[in-house]
């Protein structure tokens, strides 16, 4: 039995492989397991594209290395449990295809899927910086929001395949004039419009707008940097964007109490989430105390591809 583990995260920008020895563990760089890594852009738009380009990414792999391994996606979705297909995918040209049984076709042998966010959440509780917890929450914050959810080492899915998609509820406890952009799942007001990094970039742009103020459009990483520079709209927007974050985890908190929230995607890397968030958030948690740890991924933009390897 081969001890290869590929990985690979299928993305709307990129696809990435990786190879991982599971006879080792990872050491505390994250990478002393790892054989084999390559990243391709990802065939926009084109199904079929984008199942040579897994397959070839796959044998092109197993060529170098010279042994066959098990393989496991994070997909931008999830399989729908009523036909089998891609549903709820920001990638749209993967929604209503059977991209695991085409898979399963092009490579001779079975294929693993999962929600990206699912696949970061078990990496970080396996073996990242949830490792020993009971149940913990894994949070996406990158150009969406999205959420997985482990307990005891296990992914639970739900029997909707939606377990974690804490993205697409609303925003909890909003103030009268806090404005709830729509969401491209077609309602207003959702934890993605508010706290995936597009977000941010929509809600500055709105603001700058507000006061009759052109610019070039600014990232997510821009807006960051910008409110330590003082500036006083950036500023305010990640003040609100802290207490944003802060309301929608404590509504996950209220639900499953995990023992560890992991956040993960670009807005991870705001140090300062982890020590503010923290100090507010029992305003919102129907509890005397909160033990729930917040704490950032131990494999960084790694985890969702090191989790697909161990499905």
């Amino acid at each position: 039995m081969s001890l290869i583990r590929f990985g690979i995260d299928l993305g709307g920008t990129k696809i990435e492989i990786i190879a991982i020895d599971a006879s080792q563990e990872a050491g505390l760089s994250g990478n002393d397991n790892v054989l084999y890594q390559k990243r391709i852009e990802t065939p926009k738009g084109d199904y079929v594209a984008t199942l040579n380009a897994l397959s070839q990414l796959v044998l092109e792999a197993e060529e170098i290395l010279s042994q066959v391994g098990s393989v496991g996606i994070g997909i931008p979705g999830s399989i729908s449990h009523k036909t089998g297909r891609i549903k709820n995918a920001n990638s749209t040209c993967l929604i209503g295809q059977d991209l695991q049984g085409d898979l399963q076709q092009r490579l001779n042998r079975p294929i693993a899927l999962a929600n990206d966010a699912n696949c970061f959440a078990l990496s970080e509780a396996v073996e990242g910086a949830g490792q020993g917890a009971e149940m913990v929450f894994g949070v996406i914050l990158g150009t969406g929001c999205g959420g997985g959810i482990v307990v005891n080492g296990q992914i639970l899915n739900g029997i909707n395949a939606i377990g974690g998609e804490w993205g697409h509820n609303p925003l909890p406890w909003l103030g009268a004039n806090e404005c709830q952009l729509p969401c491209y799942c077609g309602l207003n007001g959702c934890n993605e419009t508010f706290l995936s990094g597009s977000a941010l970039e929509a809600h500055y742009s709105m603001r700058m707008h507000l006061i009759n103020s052109v610019g070039r459009i600014k990232t997510a990483k821009q807006i960051v940097a910008l409110s330590l520079q003082g500036d006083e709209i950036a500023r305010k927007l990640m003040h609100d964007y802290t207490i944003w974050l802060a309301k929608g985890l404590a509504s996950v908190i209220n639900v499953i109490d995990p023992d560890v929230i992991v956040l993960g995607g670009g807005m991870s890397n705001i140090h300062s989430l982890y020590t503010d968030i923290p100090n507010i958030w029992a305003e919102w948690v129907f509890s005397d105390q909160v033990n729930t740890r917040l704490v950032a991924p131990k494999f960084g933009d790694a985890s969702g591809i090191r989790g697909a390897a161990w499905l």
